[in-house]
């Protein structure tokens, strides 16, 4: 690849990553429908923007919606929450949407560290969907130094990036380790077959949120105890949150 070709992708990278922190920004103000899937069960849940942080109201179980009595249950408890975050001091607020941003930067910290731990190459361009994509493909960065433990994988990974091609929106991220990467000393190591997918969609005219999430972790404690988790999180009927204003809140 060139050097006008490098400079092309280097461009891609720098706008979708943009678009992506202000969808990220943008995502508070949607709720969703959630569906967790485990590997001999699931259960979807309606995810509120309640005063300033999610609230997870469960509506099914295995693909069943809950029976009469199982929903008043769940209204007793959003309602209760609901009235108590209505009644909050203003410090109570604040640190409880704190502890909730804080959350979510954590979240997407690894996602946009990807940007900079990688090197990406473009490899075309396909459909995905209904969407036409650039295909980049990213491969570990020399030099790449990881800010913290939970980036630390990055280094031993490489995947595939999918951007639509006239938005500049990430449509599928796919990253994979392929070395063994310690991360906790000697006390933890990721290990290959260790596998990140996140789907994205268009939520509104310019707003894209995660659609579908994949992790498949390997790993050894102590170099010595194998273990396995996998998480499966698939998101839809995002539409504007309506129980989002901040809560005035009392007096400390």
């Amino acid at each position: 690849m060139n050097a006008q070709q490098q400079e092309d992708v280097s461009k891609i990278i720098e706008r979708s990553v943009d678009n992506f922190k202000k969808d990220w920004a943008a995502e508070p103000g949607f709720d969703c429908s959630e569906r967790d899937k485990s590997k001999n069960s699931s259960k979807t849940y309606q995810d509120i923007m309640l005063y300033g942080s999610q609230y997870q109201k469960l509506i099914a179980e295995n693909d069943k919606p809950l029976d009469a009595r199982q929903q008043a249950e769940e209204e007793q408890k959003f309602q209760t929450v609901l009235s108590r975050r209505k009644a909050e001091t203003d410090s109570q607020r604040r640190e409880r949407i704190a502890k909730y941003e804080a959350q979510r930067k954590q979240a997407t910290e690894f996602i946009l560290e990807l940007s900079k731990a990688f090197t990406f190459t473009m490899g075309g361009t396909d459909k995905l969907g209904d969407h036409d994509v650039y295909v980049l493909n990213a491969e570990p960065r020399n030099g790449y130094k990881p800010p913290n433990m939970s980036t630390r994988a990055l280094t031993g990974m490489r995947g595939k990036l999918w951007i639509e091609r006239s938005s500049l929106q990430w449509v599928k991220v796919a990253v994979e380790v392929f070395r063994p990467v310690s991360i906790g000393g000697f006390l933890a190591r990721v290990e290959p077959g260790t596998r990140m997918e996140l789907e994205l969609q268009p939520v509104s005219n310019k707003i894209w949120l995660p659609s579908h999430l994949v992790v498949r972790s390997r790993s050894k404690v102590m170099f010595l105890f194998n273990r396995q988790t996998a998480e499966d999180q698939t998101f839809f009927d995002c539409h504007p949150a309506t129980n989002n204003e901040p809560s005035a809140g009392k007096s400390p």
